[in-house]
């Protein structure tokens, strides 16, 4: 496990995921009621022995920088570390980070110790939970030089995903980006489960330090997905790991939506209750949930919110949330607050009587009373200074004040 450096790679300006990325890195996004983002693959890290960790940032990387100072201290009599590097410009590089590829090859001094044989690549907006230990078992017993995670998906879900042909040991023979014709694909279906499915890449890789080396300095390829690995399949022995579990890119504001809402249901596919393999954040100390003459059914709600004689299904509740009297949450997420204000009009949080469905709303908004957010027109895509709406969910930005009476 020594011999490992993992590398997270912390996205560009993540306009997918717009307006929750107007203020903050991808990987520091609020999930799941409590977590960022970059603490699952921090996380899956730590729990599988892999604890020498880079986070590679460049855009609104304040938040991220804050959260992992806070969440994560080694054992100072550990080699165990999780540093953040900041795009920067030097006399070898004057450009920021054109893509992930490239980041990884302007930090290429940072794994320059000899002791460091293999490197994992990670992205900073994925969920699942993988022992990265096992990939490393079948990376060395198959003396690979690149292993890439592949997910077996069905052929439908292949035209969003890299899709990868395999022979027989899982030596990776072809690599399609995102296959727009079925015959594009003809012959890759492998058998998992006794059904037919698809290898897609996940993006996680782990490569032999000496090869990635030689794979970024012998090309100005900047993207590892449509540059580097095409290029490392024709140099260097590259097999398939197969992942056969929960693992989901959270890209989009559709998807993030999608997945999140899923820790509201009672067996979520990410389990966040297993002892054995616990995801971590940072520590707040924060104070029990208090709950009045409510109702909350099919829900999550994280430490230290207020709920006051409101009604909220299927939805996740965030941290220090704050729901007044009257008011009805459905098919919503709220990300919480950063801290309690009760003072200001209107105070921070949800006012009373208000009513919120299929909704994300950011951190620190303040709302007033008598609020509807329920999108009544089913509109698909609009902006104002007051929210944004993606794919008719209607989310309200990150500090936003919403007047009393607002109807949206």
């Amino acid at each position: 496990m020594k011999d490992v450096v993992s590398i997270i790679l912390g996205g560009g300006r993540g306009t997918r995921l717009y307006p929750l990325t107007k203020y903050r890195a991808k990987p520091a996004v609020p999930v799941a009621g409590k977590y960022r983002l970059v603490d699952i693959p921090i996380s899956n890290c730590i729990n599988s022995g892999f604890r020498k960790i880079y986070i590679l940032t460049q855009f609104n990387s304040g938040s991220l920088n804050r959260h992992i100072f806070r969440a994560y201290k080694m054992d100072s009599f550990t080699e165990g570390f999780v540093e953040i590097i900041a795009a920067d410009q030097s006399m070898e590089h004057a450009d920021w980070f054109q893509g992930s590829a490239d980041a990884v090859r302007k930090c290429l001094k940072h794994i320059s110790d000899p002791r460091i044989k293999y490197v994992l690549i990670l992205s900073g907006d994925q969920l699942y939970k993988m022992d990265f230990s096992l990939m490393l078992a079948f990376h060395i017993e198959k003396k690979s030089e690149l292993t890439i995670a592949c997910n077996p998906v069905s052929k439908e879900e292949t035209v969003d995903l890299g899709i990868m042909g395999v022979d027989k040991e899982h030596r990776i023979k072809h690599f399609v980006e995102k296959p727009k014709h079925e015959k594009e694909i003809s012959g890759f279906a492998v058998k998992v489960d006794a059904q037919n499915k698809y290898l897609a890449s996940t993006g996680i890789y782990i490569f032999n330090k000496e090869a990635l080396v030689e794979l970024l300095l012998s090309t100005d390829g900047v993207d590892f997905g449509k540059e580097v690995i095409p290029e490392a399949l024709e140099k260097k022995k590259t097999y398939a790991y197969i992942y056969n579990g929960y693992w989901k890119d959270i890209g989009s504001i559709q998807s993030f939506y999608e997945e999140n809402l899923l820790f509201a249901s009672a067996h979520p596919p990410l389990d966040l209750y297993d002892e054995n393999w616990q995801f971590f954040t940072r520590p707040r100390y924060l104070p029990m949930t208090k709950v009045t003459k409510s109702l909350i059914e099919d829900s999550t709600v994280a430490e230290g919110a207020i709920i006051e004689q409101a009604a909220i299904k299927n939805s996740v509740v965030g941290l220090r949330s704050i729901i007044g009297a009257g008011t009805e949450v459905s098919d919503s997420i709220l990300l919480g607050c950063d801290y309690y204000d009760f003072t200001a009009v209107p105070r921070l949080g949800i006012g009373k009587n208000c009513v919120i469905k299929k909704a994300i709303i950011d951190k620190n908004v303040r709302m007033g009373d008598n609020v509807h957010i329920v999108n009544k027109k089913n509109v698909l895509e609009f902006e104002n200074q007051l929210c944004v709406i993606k794919n008719g969910i209607v989310i309200i930005p990150k500090s936003a004040v919403i007047p009393s009476g607002t109807v949206i």
